[in-house]
C-alpha cells in the first residue's frame, strides 16, 4: 500500500513550504495553476491517495489512473480526486496547462456532504473529457473562483463553496472520458487496495468518528459498486483472505485498543463497532482471544 500523503506532505512535495493557516476553523482551501513541465523532466504522479480532496482542470493528453478504471485524456480534462481513492497521472505531453483547487473533508463542514455526489465516491466517475467550448466554461468557473480568492471579500469561503459545487454539477452532467478494463491481475491489486483503504478510513474510532458505517462484505462491494463474489475473488487472491475476515481483523484490532485506552464501556464499544447487541460482541471478541472483553480489559 502507498503511503497517504497529507496536506502538509503535499505542500512540503510541491513547495517546500507548509502554509501558517493550514489548520483552521475553516477548513483549508486553495487554489494552482497547473505548472508546464520542462523538457526532459516528465514525471507521473505516483498512486497513491492524498488525504483531501481535489478538482483540476487539465489540458495535454494524459493517461489516468483510478480505481480499477483507466481514462484517456486525449487533450483536456476536469478530474474529480477524493481522499477515498487512490490515482496516479501518467502525462503524455511535455507542455501542459490548468488550474486546480484542494481543500480538506473540514472546509465543508456544515455546508452539506460534499461525499454524496457521484464523482467523489470511490464507484463514480472521476474523469471527463472536455470539447474547447466546455474547457473554456470550466476556465470562466477558476477564472471566477481565483477572483474570489484573491479578494478581501469578509465571506469569500462562502462563495468559494459555492463555485466548487458549481464545478461539481457541471461534471457530473458531461460524459466520461473513456474508459478502459485494465488487466485482471492489476484491477484485483487496485480493488483490495480501496477497500483496505476504506476499511481503514474508518479507524481509529473517536468521539468525533464514534461508528463504523460499513460493516459487512455486502456494504464494501456497494460502496465499490461491484458484486460481493467479485470483491471477495480480488481479496482473497491479493491478500489470500476473505472479505469478512479482513474486516473482522481490523474490528478486532480496535476493539483491543479501546478496550485497553478508551473509558468507554463494553457495550459502548461494540456498538461503535458495528454490533446491534453487547452479546453479539462479547462473543466475536471471545471466539477470537479466548477472554471476554470485560477480561481482556482486566488483565
Amino acid at each position: 500500500m502507498e503511503k497517504i500523503e497529507s496536506l502538509e506532505e503535499f505542500y512540503q512535495r510541491k513547495f517546500n513550504w507548509i502554509p501558517e493557516n493550514l489548520k483552521n476553523d475553516l477548513g483549508h482551501f486553495n487554489l494552482f495553476s497547473v505548472k508546464p513541465y520542462l523538457e526532459g523532466k516528465l514525471k507521473a504522479v505516483p498512486y497513491r491517495r492524498r488525504d483531501f480532496y481535489k478538482i483540476m482542470l487539465f489540458k495535454g493528453s494524459s493517461t489516468v489512473h483510478f480505481a480499477d478504471r483507466v481514462y484517456e485524456v486525449k487533450k483536456q480534462a476536469l478530474s474529480f480526486s477524493n481522499p477515498f481513492v487512490p490515482y496516479k497521472w501518467d502525462h503524455l505531453d511535455t507542455e501542459s496547462s490548468g488550474m486546480y483547487c484542494i481543500f480538506n473533508a473540514h472546509f465543508f463542514s456544515n455546508f452539506g456532504n460534499i461525499q454524496q455526489y457521484e464523482v467523489f465516491q470511490p464507484s463514480g466517475t472521476h474523469v471527463f473529457e472536455l470539447g474547447d467550448e466546455e474547457a473554456e466554461q470550466v476556465v470562466q468557473l477558476f477564472a471566477r473562483m481565483e477572483t474570489e480568492f484573491n479578494s478581501e471579500y469578509k465571506y469569500k469561503y462562502d462563495a468559494l463553496r459555492n463555485l466548487v459545487f458549481e464545478l461539481i454539477h457541471f461534471g457530473m452532467k458531461l460524459e466520461p472520458a473513456g474508459i478502459q478494463q485494465i488487466q485482471h491481475g492489476t484491477a484485483s491489486l487496485r480493488i483490495a487496495s480501496i477497500f483496505l483503504e476504506l476499511l481503514e478510513r474508518q479507524f481509529p474510532i473517536d468521539e468525533s468518528h464514534s461508528t463504523i458505517q460499513l460493516r459487512s462484505a455486502s456494504d464494501f462491494a456497494q460502496q465499490l459498486n461491484i458484486h460481493v463474489n467479485h470483491l471477495n475473488r480480488a481479496l482473497k487472491e491479493m491478500t489470500g483472505k476473505t472479505t469478512t475476515q479482513l474486516i473482522g481483523e481490523r474490528i478486532l484490532q480496535e476493539a483491543k485498543l479501546l478496550l485497553t485506552h478508551s473509558t468507554w464501556n463494553v457495550s459502548e464499544i461494540g456498538y461503535a463497532l458495528g454490533f446491534s447487541e453487547v452479546t453479539h460482541f462479547t462473543n466475536f471478541f471471545k471466539k477470537q482471544v479466548g477472554l471476554s472483553p470485560s477480561l481482556y480489559r482486566k488483565r
